[in-house]
């Protein structure tokens, strides 16, 4: 593998967030390459959303230092933002708004000429499949098509490195298939966190497993080695979370 292939997008680095007391996440540290999917796992309330939050430069760390794409998040965020998509889960959208008026409006906001930003939604409502829904009020949408609108958004400036929390949470079987379609699609050339407790998520988009429990790693390898050969991904869960022990 080239050192090109090799380069890291994303890492961190001994990770910590205490609020008063209490530890949020303790020491966690991961690197992401390029071009590579993977799956952030975890229990509710593990640490994931605070990880990426702290990676993203949302939260500031106790301890410990987030890069994207070698920026420092809490040193130098702008320059590593514009390399970074993020999803949080249940993204901010304006309901008032079309999908094509939000992305216009995004565009405007980072500066593009009109024929860029014309190029732009052009390229992400057509990867996010928008074009029948691009002049209805977003709030009317379901939220199959909302998280497409969000997903668009976050590619909009064609990002290298996306961080998503919970891109699937409440949809419905069709609505989840395109949601891991078009993120299966932006894995081919983009390096992707993506955070999940859906333990099929894992198997449908990931190459790689990251595991985190009660605010610490305690795993990370392939999905093979995650799965146990026989045990399976369910059964591995609980393991490591103490589940049925």
């Amino acid at each position: 593998m080239s050192d090109q292939q090799d380069l890291a997008m994303i890492e961190a680095e001994g990770l910590t967030k205490y609020y008063g007391r209490f530890a949020a996440i303790e020491n966690v540290s991961f690197t992401v390459n390029r071009g590579e999917v993977v799956a952030f796992l975890g229990p509710n309330g593990a640490g994931k959303s605070t990880t990426m939050k702290l990676l993203t430069g949302y939260l500031s760390a106790s301890q410990g230092t987030a890069r994207i794409a070698g920026h420092d998040m809490s040193a130098d965020r702008l320059e590593g933002s514009k390399r970074l998509g993020y999803l949080p889960e249940n993204g901010p959208l304006y309901p008032d708004m079309t999908p094509r008026g939000l992305l216009s409006f995004f565009a405007e906001a980072r500066g593009y000429s009109p024929a860029e930003a014309r190029e732009r939604i052009d390229k992400v409502v057509q990867l996010c499949a928008l074009g029948s829904v691009i002049g209805k009020p977003i709030g009317k949408l379901s939220r199959g098509y909302r998280q497409r609108v969000g997903m668009a958004q976050v590619l909009l400036h064609e990002p290298d490195v996306l961080i998503l929390d919970e891109p699937t949470a409440g949809l419905d079987p069709n609505q989840i298939h395109d949601v891991r379609e078009t993120i299966r699609k932006l894995g081919e050339s983009k390096t992707v966190l993506l955070s999940t407790h859906i333990l099929q998520e894992v198997d449908a988009m990931a190459d790689r497993v990251l595991f985190i429990n009660e605010g610490r790693m305690v795993f990370d390898g392939t999905v093979e080695a995650f799965a146990g050969g026989d045990a399976g991904l369910d059964k591995r869960f609980r393991e490591l979370t103490g589940a049925g022990v």
